[in-house]
């Protein structure tokens, strides 16, 4: 297990590679109380639970920001190990969320189907441990695609819409490269150039880096 961590105030992160893809599962707590969330825990869900002990953090939800097999394979199961609810992603991945099991099998990942014991929409927000996170559907990547951001710490949890140097794939027969596109100049690109994120794969960035030197986005 390879995790790496950073510090944002009272906020902080830890990242925890799964699954053949190398998705970058995310731990996310507060340091006062030890209380966070796991966000897209896609599978090796000893691995998750390994760090979670190290770390001594008491998980209180799991988020997911879609509903691809590296990013939920392993929600279900740990939401029966660890008895806490799903949020995310937005509704309109309920498809490829109850075909997770198809999904896994093409790729040799184990998982279950999951129904988030709540949806999420445009404008709504999750609490991490008193944390504020603004939701933003940013389909294209997949249809119910959310990225969640943090305000005060300047912090987005960006799942596969923006990457560092790179976009969401969209060459799935429902993906939307305009969408895509859409989403991240209309959304994420107004944002400020010191928010810093999290993606679903690869290293951390921040808007103003990507806004300025990636190349698959509009000058």
């Amino acid at each position: 297990m390879t995790a790496s961590t950073t510090e944002a105030r009272s906020l902080k992160a830890a990242i925890v590679p799964v699954t053949p893809f190398q998705q970058n599962c995310t731990l996310l707590w507060d340091e006062a109380s030890k209380k966070g969330a796991v966000i897209d825990p896609g599978g090796d869900l000893d691995d998750l639970r390994k760090a979670i002990g190290e770390l001594g953090v008491e998980i209180e939800k799991i988020l997911l920001t879609h509903g691809h097999i590296d990013h939920a394979g392993g929600a279900a199961d740990l939401r029966d190990a660890l008895g806490v609810p799903v949020e995310g992603p937005h509704p309109a991945d309920k498809f490829l969320l109850h075909n997770l099991i198809r999904q896994g099998e093409a790729y040799g990942i184990p998982a279950r189907p999951v129904t988030p014991d709540r949806w999420l929409e445009e404008g709504e927000t999750v609490d991490v441990a008193g944390h504020v996170f603004e939701i933003l559907h940013c389909p294209g990547h997949s249809p119910g695609s959310v990225v969640m951001v943090n305000h005060p710490h300047r912090l987005i949890l960006m799942g596969d819409v923006l990457f560092r140097g790179s976009i969401g794939r969209t060459d799935f027969p429902y993906g939307d490269h305009e969408a895509l596109i859409a989403a991240i100049t209309g959304k994420l690109l107004p944002l400020a150039d010191d928010y810093t994120f999290i993606c679903g794969h690869g290293p951390a960035s921040t808007i103003g880096e990507e806004r300025r030197t990636n190349p698959f986005l509009p000058r």
